[in-house]
């Protein structure tokens, strides 16, 4: 598999997410890395015949898609779906939950309604959010229950170097499962209730 961080690493989501629909929180300190992870997973799930949906950034989508370009054929593309990160999580003009889940129900509405398998990839950049902890967590507990019930795979990206120690906290209560550039983990943290 080209582009995950090792092939240990990519053994281990890869075995995870053929036996479940997983929700991952992935902590990273280098954008290579991050590239490198985000372009795997993609890959990964398009060779599979999923969609994928990627929330992210213009800056890193057009590195991300350049990538791809040389990767994948035109029709395997067909299966990437890029939803920009800003107006995702904030759609409702602010950071509004219900309305973040709403939106993102919209967009894979027709995916459940086909039963088209799909998976997710989510860059967060909260420094652009300003959220209080409290609607965050509320937001990934939703995120949470949706992988559950859709069923999908979601890893959530966070840049390690921007993630004050509270918020932190909180994402390993609502991730079942911890990637980072050495391993995959189960978090020991988590909790599936409010």
């Amino acid at each position: 598999m080209v582009g995950f961080l090792n092939d240990v690493i990519n053994s281990k989501v890869k075995s995870l997410l053929e036996r479940e629909h997983a929700h991952i929180l992935y902590t990273y300190e280098e954008e290579t890395a991050y590239l490198q992870q985000v372009l795997g997973y993609i890959e990964d799930g398009i060779v599979s015949g999923e969609v994928v949906l990627l929330v992210e950034n213009e800056r890193n989508y057009h590195k991300i898609i350049q990538a791809l370009k040389n990767r994948l054929t035109k029709e395997q593309l067909g299966l990437l779906h890029y939803v920009n990160s800003i107006q995702f999580y904030l759609s409702n003009g602010s950071y509004d939950p219900p309305a973040i889940e709403a939106y993102f129900t919209k967009t894979v509405q027709a995916y459940v309604e086909n039963e088209r398998a799909f998976r997710s990839w989510a860059y967060v950049e909260w420094s652009t959010l300003k959220g209080p902890v409290h609607l965050i967590e509320q937001f990934e507990r939703i995120v949470d229950e949706s992988v559950k019930k859709l069923p999908f795979s979601l890893i959530c990206a966070y840049n390690t170097h921007l993630i004050p120690s509270d918020l932190y906290t909180m994402l390993l209560q609502t991730h079942p499962y911890l990637l980072d550039e050495h391993d995959l983990y189960e978090s020991e943290q988590y909790s599936a209730q409010f």
